[in-house]
């Protein structure tokens, strides 16, 4: 399924890694535009979150974004992606990434991405200003 912008229910909880400084990245940056408070943001890392958070796989979560809507529906990637931003007030510029003939192409990429997340991180967090991926 391919999330489209207005079957996005608000607020909207993404889970991050927050050992990650390409996921810190992009938190840091939805963090300050989250001027209206539409998303939680929630470090997978953090001490008890599979206590809080049962229902979620921690080795999925380490896998692929996830990010969970207001009426309970959990998407997963780039559909992560546009709701966190949409929560932020910015979805209309991921929202051409869910366009029929891009959202495939942009699926593949954010897997591609997922896939190579640790070992790009280790690579590029010291430029990035923000600690080395703690995996192997």
């Amino acid at each position: 399924m391919v999330l489209k912008r207005k079957e996005i229910s608000l607020p909207v909880t993404l889970f991050y890694d927050g050992e990650c400084p390409l996921c810190m990245r992009e938190v840091d940056h939805l963090a300050k535009k989250n001027r209206k408070g539409l998303l939680k943001l929630v470090d997978i890392r953090q001490d008890g979150f599979q206590e809080k958070y049962p229902e979620f796989d921690l080795a999925e979560l380490d896998r692929v974004i996830h990010a969970k809507l207001a009426d309970g529906r959990v998407v997963k990637g780039v559909d992560a992606t546009l709701a966190a931003w949409e929560a932020v007030g910015m979805g209309c510029l991921v929202a051409p990434l869910r366009w029929p003939g891009v959202a495939c192409i942009a699926d593949f990429g954010y897997e591609l991405f997922a896939k190579n997340r640790h070992g790009l991180s280790r690579r590029l967090g010291p430029i990035l200003g923000k600690n080395e991926c703690n995996k192997p």
